[in-house]
């Protein structure tokens, strides 16, 4: 039960960090001060909706190589009573130029009980290349350098890349597709509009929402069949933001949802009625 729980805890984080995409990277939406709070949670049949953890994504302005540049931090950790078992404290930093919008550094630093992974990514967008650089526990570390697509991101830029597109030019069921900068591979993942949708979030309220449906393939051949659909809910309103991802599990199912906002350049237009 304790390893299903780590795997369960670890979805939920994952899938917070690695949202949905949009083929054009310059309309992401940054906003000094914007700070999101999330919390993540498993249920089944048999067991009512547990919270474990929770999550905060924050921006704001910072300097890289002397240019100005967003920052944008993301922390995911295990809530305090569930860590005599699970101690997870995951931290997520990319710096991101103002003016094109894409990322130029990405650091991550992952504890999970005694396991550690850390590691970097440095972009060079004039020859589209991506260097990395990752170590596991106290082993030798790796380096790798890959090619780019205009649609490459981190998992965590991934988070932002809805906040600017026109909702209506989705239409129910046609498939997107973006490459994921992941370690030291490139992962796809694909998406697709389902509807619009009124979801309630947990003590929080009705909102009115666009849900789709992601998944993300396999390393091998960009294949999808083996790869697990999870959905995820944004907000109808200016600021686009996630308030639902769920993903089914072996049994059960993980989610995440938004608890509080700070910040926010639009009103929260999209709050129909709240708790």
């Amino acid at each position: 039960m304790k390893r299903r729980t780590k795997i369960y805890v670890a979805l939920l984080f994952g899938l917070i960090f690695a949202t949905l995409p949009l083929n054009n990277a310059s309309a992401q939406l940054f906003h000094e001060g914007e700070v999101l709070y999330y919390r993540a949670a498993y249920r089944a049949k048999l067991v009512p909706n547990t919270e474990v953890g929770e999550v905060t994504v924050s921006t704001k302005c910072d300097t890289l190589n002397g240019k100005e540049v967003f920052r944008v931090i993301g922390n995911g950790r295990t809530l305090p009573f569930f860590r005599w078992f699970f101690n997870m404290n995951d931290t997520y930093n990319i710096w991101v130029d103002k003016e094109t919008k894409r990322t130029q550094r990405f650091e991550s630093d992952i504890r999970e009980d005694k396991y550690t992974f850390r590691s970097n990514y440095r972009y060079v967008w004039d020859s589209m290349r991506v260097h990395t650089w990752s170590q596991r526990r106290n082993n030798t570390p790796r380096t790798k350098t890959m090619t780019l697509t205009k649609e490459s991101m981190d998992a965590v830029s991934l988070y932002f890349n809805l906040r600017s597109v026109d909702l209506e030019s989705f239409r129910a069921g046609e498939h997107h597709r973006l490459d994921m900068v992941l370690e030291d591979t490139i992962r796809s993942l694909r998406y697709r509009f389902i509807k619009r949708d009124t979801i309630k979030v947990p003590r929080v309220g009705r909102f009115a929402t666009m849900k789709f449906a992601c998944t993300i393939g396999s390393s091998e051949e960009f294949s999808f069949t083996d790869g697990t659909e999870f959905f995820i809910w944004i907000t109808e309103d200016e600021n686009k933001i996630p308030v639902m991802l769920s993903s089914p599990v072996r049994v059960g199912e993980v989610r995440a949802y938004l608890r509080s906002t700070q910040g926010l350049k639009y009103p929260l237009s999209s709050l129909i009625e709240k708790k």
